[in-house]
């Protein structure tokens, strides 16, 4: 999710950067610099989600559940495993 809002947020920095000072002129707003800061929120955020993506990507979790047969109480066991490539 976080990948797609960078992205659009890009997308709209872009437009407010380059079109809309062209179109539409306010005193006092610098439209440029506003679409220039939209801009870098978008690849800062674009760039955050594709770390956290990746580093969710080589996490895994096994679960195995088993009867004691002394005892017959379950046992559950949960692994996780934090594989670095």
């Amino acid at each position: 999710m976080s990948i797609g809002f960078g992205i659009f947020l890009m997308a709209v920095g872009a437009i407010v950067a380059w079109a809309v000072p062209a179109l539409w002129q306010v005193d006092g707003a610098n439209w440029a610099l506003i679409g220039y800061i939209l801009l870098g929120a978008g690849a800062l955020i674009t760039l955050i989600g594709i770390i956290m993506a990746a580093s969710r990507g080589r996490t895994s979790q096994v679960s195995r559940s088993t009867v004691d047969p002394d005892s017959g109480t379950r046992i559950e066991r949960t692994e996780r495993r934090d594989d670095v490539v």
